[in-house]
């Protein structure tokens, strides 16, 4: 399904795109980044703060990295303060980013067996399936992180991967 060298490919491109979204949500106010705008984690903070909480989440099963101590509902409150916020992000892309290189493609073609809270019962899945979906779900949030900085006047550039690497 997947290879080491997509791992190391989607962990620089999620760091870069993370890098940049910070950055044009750093230029709002902290009002602006916190109101309710009707993203499914109600705010562009609250949407930031899901998915490092959700990288944090299938980090601590990849890696044994330590879990966040919230549960997915309460995800979008994980750091109240953006400047903690962005730090967590910063440091988390850098663990990513350094672990990309140490995944190899047996590891890949295990299947994993984790307890999910948000389906509360015990699952069992191949790991590059895994992989591949914390891969898609950074990204799949960010789209809603994107839609919500357009309107708020925010550029980004481009944001193909074609386009950001290489």
């Amino acid at each position: 399904m997947i290879t080491p060298a997509f791992v190391q490919t989607m962990a620089a491109y999620n760091a870069e795109m993370n890098r940049r979204w910070f950055a044009a949500a750093a230029r709002l106010t902290d009002a602006e980044r916190k109101q309710d705008r009707g993203a499914f984690w109600s705010s562009l903070h609250g949407t930031l703060n899901h998915i490092l909480w959700a990288d944090r989440m299938w980090m601590s099963r990849f890696a044994g990295w330590d879990k966040p101590a919230l549960v997915q509902k309460d995800s979008a409150t994980l750091h109240a303060d953006f400047a903690d916020l962005a730090a967590a992000r910063s440091d988390i892309d850098a663990r990513i980013v350094a672990w990309a290189p140490a995944v190899t493609q047996p590891w890949l073609d295990e299947e994993m067996t984790w307890f999910s809270g948000g389906t509360g019962r015990e699952m069992r899945k191949p790991r590059a399936l895994l992989v591949t979906h914390m891969f898609n779900h950074q990204t799949h949030h960010r789209g809603q992180a994107h839609d919500l900085l357009f309107a708020m006047g925010q550029d980004t550039g481009a944001t193909d991967l074609a386009f950001v690497l290489g």
